[in-house]
């Protein structure tokens, strides 16, 4: 009888799931799981405290409903990748194993990690398969007439819509039970040798359950009205499925096949496809890590913006990460963040400008704070949304381009909804002076234990067009036209 192992990483899932779906083609073969926590790996990678206890609870989940398959969920701890190699190829000769089944993780250390994996096991004589999962379509594959990866998404956008009109991914159901013998207690999960920090099981249920169960509440109603709720931070208007991609209780799959079953327009442009273009740009992310290695090196895509001289003030960097800085939306966002592991995307935005626009800060700095932060923390999409933000990365905003965070705030959050819901020393200010607090505060004659603005934004915004165009200056770098747009 042959052994098969199918490796678990972030994909914590029975259904839809490519390796275990393969490994379990052959009805007579005997199949085991096994998932390896890298606690030393997930310190050098930032990994939050919230996203492990998340990822343990899933695990637990995970555990169970393999074992209703026929299947255990083997569990080891070392202290890092290379660890991890010696620990699976030991694994594979005590098990005998002879096929090794895993799905593909696309950034830097992860591949070098499989390729030696793939090196040893195959000198031990075990066949290694690997399959993409964590995306719609492999990287690589929508490519620019010269076959080149795109720089822009919006061709790209279009190119990958055009590669699902003609043919879907498929989406796989998870495999039959199993008739093997099962030990009549699973092995314990012991907690991770790793920071722990509690998360709200409310707002992220753990499991692959809880995700498939949003997904289908998401596709039924609220994504027709995500087109004018999801830049709305008071309002629950986004899926909030983040966490469940990144640690792969839910693949990409499954919310294409779910909306379009809801929702069939959504490949011709209807309303629902506004949230079909986020799925897309979390794949353009990650097809850029395959693309371009450095990425996932603190490299920036623009060569020309090492040469940007950022400012070293930690006192505004510790304001910005506490959400002290004076301004409202920027505050409020980042203490929805601390407190809860998760920030409104368009409210990652703002803070983001804010910290590299306003405050000249790295915004390498920032990227490292927020996967320390996010319960779904993910590289590719940190590391792409912190490039455009910062005017560094590939389809990046033009740096003349800087939100101004009080009109955001306006614009967006204009009653102050969000803004009082996490700035409880702000909840006197009457709606028209909710972004500007301290000049109400002035006119009225009144005291508010809330800081000022730490900088005067329209001073900052000509201190950044001032160090960005020397950076190109320097690079030799065609100059820009200055515009005088405020977002």
């Amino acid at each position: 009888m042959a052994t098969h192992l199918v490796w678990l990483r972030n994909d914590l899932r029975i259904n839809d799931n490519s390796a275990l779906w393969a490994a379990c083609r052959q009805r007579d073969a005997n199949v085991m799981a096994l998932f390896i926590a890298t606690p030393q790996q997930w310190r050098q990678h930032d990994m939050s405290p919230r996203q492990a206890d998340y990822i343990w609870h899933s695990l637990q989940l995970l555990q169970q409903a393999l074992a209703a398959k026929g299947i255990v969920l083997h569990y080891y701890q070392c202290a890092d990748f290379s660890a991890s190699v010696d620990y699976l190829a030991a694994f594979c000769r005590e098990q005998q194993v002879d096929a090794l089944f895993y799905n593909y993780q696309y950034e830097f250390n992860e591949r070098e990690r499989d390729a030696a994996t793939e090196r040893r096991l195959t000198q031990q004589g075990v066949t290694v398969q690997g399959f993409d999962d964590s995306v719609l379509l492999p990287p690589g594959s929508v490519r620019t007439g010269s076959q080149k990866m795109y720089k822009v998404f919006t061709p790209f956008s279009k190119a990958y819509l055009q590669r699902l009109r003609i043919s879907l991914p498929e989406c796989l159901p998870a495999p039959e039970p199993r008739s093997q013998t099962l030990p009549q207690t699973l092995p314990a999960l012991a907690p991770f040798d790793y920071p722990r920090q509690a998360f709200d099981h409310q707002l992220f249920p753990p499991g692959e359950a809880a995700a498939l169960q949003r997904l289908r509440a998401f596709c039924r109603q609220p994504v027709l009205n995500y087109p004018e709720q999801r830049d709305l931070p008071a309002l629950d208007g986004t899926s909030r499925l983040s966490v469940c991609l990144a640690t792969g209780t839910l693949s990409p799959r499954q919310c294409l096949h779910r909306l379009l079953r809801e929702q069939p327009q959504t490949l011709e442009q209807g309303r629902s496809s506004v949230w079909l273009n986020e799925l897309i740009w979390r794949d353009f992310y990650r097809h850029l890590l395959v693309a371009f290695p450095a990425l996932c090196k603190n490299q920036p895509f623009m060569t020309w913006t090492k040469q940007v001289a950022w400012q070293d003030n930690p006192h505004h960097l510790t304001a910005w990460q506490q959400g002290k800085t004076g301004y409202p939306i920027v505050d409020a966002a980042m203490r929805q963040m601390n407190r809860t592991g998760w920030m409104h995307n368009r409210l990652r935005m703002i803070t983001a400008s804010f910290l590299v626009k306003d405050l000249q800060i790295n915004w390498q700095l920032g990227e490292r704070y927020f996967m320390s932060m996010l319960i779904d923390g993910d590289l590719a999409a940190n590391n792409g949304g912190w490039q455009w933000a910062a005017s560094t990365g590939t389809d990046a905003a033009p740096y003349f381009r800087i939100f101004n965070p009080t009109t955001q705030g306006e614009r967006f959050d204009k009653q102050g909804e969000f803004i009082r819901r996490w700035l409880p020393e702000l909840a006197k200010v009457p709606d028209s002076d909710i972004h500007d607090p301290h000049g109400w505060a002035k006119k009225n004659n009144q005291r508010l234990d809330y800081p000022s603005p730490i900088v005067e934004h329209k001073a900052a915004r000509e201190k950044t067009l001032a160090i960005f165009a020397a950076a190109r200056k320097a690079s030799h770098v065609m100059p820009l036209e200055s515009m005088n747009e405020q977002f």
